[in-house]
């Protein structure tokens, strides 16, 4: 085998290589869809800790907005964790 097949079967591998990466491109829709469900993981436990700790309060006898608070910072953190554990996979 001469040296000209050998580069030209390296360029044929590179050419399908290049072509196999433009295929697989990630598109607009999917890169929208992506970062929705990003937002969403962090939002929904922040909103659902909001509504729960508003319940919580209101339950109270007197003014108070300590569970709304502390329910909303822990909404914080598990809608954090959420999104990494998303994006490590």
């Amino acid at each position: 085998m001469t040296q000209s097949d050998e580069l030209r079967k390296q360029v044929e591998r590179q050419v399908r290589r290049m072509k196999k990466a433009e295929r697989e491109r990630p598109t607009l829709l999917g890169q929208t869809v992506y970062i929705g469900t990003l937002g969403l993981l962090l939002v929904l436990p922040v909103v659902a800790g909001a509504y729960l700790g508003q319940w919580l309060d209101s339950l109270a006898s007197e003014y108070s907005s300590r569970w709304t608070v502390s329910l909303i910072l822990v909404g914080v953190m598990i809608g954090a964790i959420n999104v990494y554990l998303f994006i490590r996979e």
